[in-house]
């Protein structure tokens, strides 16, 4: 049984057993059954662990960035140790196939990689003054507690992006993981307070995690001793979260939906195209923020594409991800998701598509679970469900003749965070990646729009959200920024010429 398999992996990654108790079923999509039970946290539960995270944060802000960079270190070597057992824990609870709950974990590990290095390089700015015998100087000290929201769909990688960076800047980090993934986050914080062992005199309350449902959350969200607030989610809950930490102006990193589109151009290497719209629109059974939603494909060789394009989405192999390597499509997390994908696949037929696919598989075997044929839906034009984000594998295509009209089309959505184009011309790839071009925070060539790496700042615009995790600069998000100037000399000249003599 499912459960005992989970059961094991816990006992194997050290999640003590009153941590798996409670009143709240926990089901894994391969089943629809029950694999545990957890014990989700009261409104003053929550309290009490922002109470415990401010006072951490006094003791945590002291300590040197490369010493917290050693906690980080610490935390990636419990990670690989662990990254098979975590790895298919993340499968049995999310519905990923293996290769992608592993790929997970070692997502994980590279960030701690990247934020050992950035414990070394919080740097400032010297600036030049313009009065004489004066110095300005930029700095970056920490923040405060970060709370952390997470999705489902990637339970335990955007915890890591967010933590690790959080961490070597000097905060707290305060985890509200998923409802559908709880387990993985037991098991990600057991490692990380065994990492905190290793690492020695680490303050009680670094680094925790609050189970529940939109009630914690809000906890997080309205409590002014959390002064940031990360939240992956929907555009609908990361309006709400927003708006919330506004009204207290506190700050937010938020990673909302994504509508993502990729334009196929005639140049295009059709083969490297075909691999990977396949992996953007079908992996994760499109259930990334990054899924690749609309294709845009040039009239020229619309037809001989889509015949490609039909043959991969008949073929591919769709089930438990447990039972076979060969399994490419696992299930969707749960019913209201299939529900979803029907109402739009209904809508999409009303508009006047040809729907290939979408329908449930399996049922019989798994009457409880929901596994899917990928959709691939041939639009007249982008109207109806196009322009609204499902998270389920659809893939929408569209003909074009003209480039400008679309990346025109291209940015004609709501959401704007990944996006691609598939072209050998060197005029068309770097037009797309221009400002006149995708108007998305990840604008890719001759690759999909998922499959980003740790380095680059991750996020998007418009009702993305803006925020940005992972690398690049975004370490700047979780601390406050200090202007100093400093007078080394004997005299007081005030900028911009001003006199004020007493």
């Amino acid at each position: 049984m499912l459960a005992n398999e989970v059961t094991s992996l816990l006992d194997h990654l050290g999640v003590s057993a009153d941590r798996r108790t409670g009143a709240r079923a926990v089901r894994s999509p391969l089943t629809g059954k029950t694999i545990g039970h957890v014990q989700d946290a009261s409104q003053q539960d929550a309290a009490e662990t922002i109470a415990l995270a401010e006072a951490a944060f006094r003791r945590w802000r002291e300590v040197p960035p490369p010493r917290r960079g050693e906690l980080v270190r610490l935390l990636g070597h419990e990670l690989r140790a662990a990254r098979d057992a975590l790895g298919r824990l993340v499968t049995i609870e999310a519905g990923k196939i293996v290769s992608e709950g592993r790929g997970e974990v070692q997502e994980m590990i590279d960030i701690c990689d990247f934020a050992v290095g950035l414990s070394r390089q919080l740097y400032g700015l010297t600036i030049a003054s313009e009065r004489p015998h004066h110095r300005m100087m930029e700095q970056w000290h920490p923040l405060g507690p970060a709370g952390v929201i997470t999705s489902f769909n990637f339970p335990v990688a955007v915890w890591s992006w967010n933590a690790a960076l959080a961490l070597v800047c000097g905060n707290p980090v305060i985890w509200k993981p998923s409802e559908k993934t709880p387990l993985t986050a037991l098991a990600v914080q057991t490692l990380f307070e065994r990492a905190a062992v290793r690492a020695g005199n680490i303050p009680h309350g670094l680094c925790t995690v609050l189970l529940g449902g939109r009630d914690v959350g809000e906890v997080l969200v309205n409590d002014p001793r959390v002064p940031l607030v990360s939240a992956t989610g929907s555009t609908a809950m990361g309006r709400e979260v927003g708006t919330q930490l506004a009204r207290r102006f506190g700050r937010s990193i938020l990673e909302l939906g994504g509508n993502n589109g990729s334009i196929v151009c005639p140049s295009a290497n059709l083969d490297l195209a075909l691999r990977a719209i396949a992996f953007a629109a079908i992996g994760t059974a499109g259930q990334r923020c990054t899924t690749l939603r609309r294709l845009f494909v040039h009239d020229s060789i619309h037809d001989e594409f889509m015949a490609r394009l039909k043959r991969v989405y008949a073929s591919v192999r769709i089930g438990d991800p447990l039972k076979s390597d060969e399994v490419l499509v696992g299930p969707l997390i749960d019913a209201a998701a299939f529900e979803n994908m029907q109402r739009a696949l209904k809508e999409a037929r009303a508009h006047g598509a040809q729907v290939h696919g979408g329908e449930r598989v399996d049922e019989k075997q798994f009457p409880d679970a929901y596994y899917v044929r990928p959709a691939l839906v041939e639009m007249p034009a982008q109207t109806g469900p196009v322009l609204v984000e499902t998270f389920a594998p659809i893939l929408y295509v569209m003909k074009y003749t003209d480039l400008d009209a679309a990346i025109e089309q291209h940015n004609a959505v709501a959401h704007g965070l990944s996006s691609s184009i598939f072209s050998t011309d060197m005029r068309e790839v770097e037009t797309f990646l221009s400002v006149a071009g995708s108007d998305c925070g990840i604008v890719n060539a001759n690759i999909g729009p998922s499959g980003a790496e740790i380095g680059g700042a991750f996020g998007g615009e418009k009702e993305t959200g803006g925020g940005r995790e992972a690398g690049s600069d975004a370490w700047k998000a979780y601390m406050r920024r200090v202007t100093s100037t400093v007078n080394y000399g004997d005299d007081l000249p005030l900028a911009q010429g001003v006199r004020f003599d007493i």
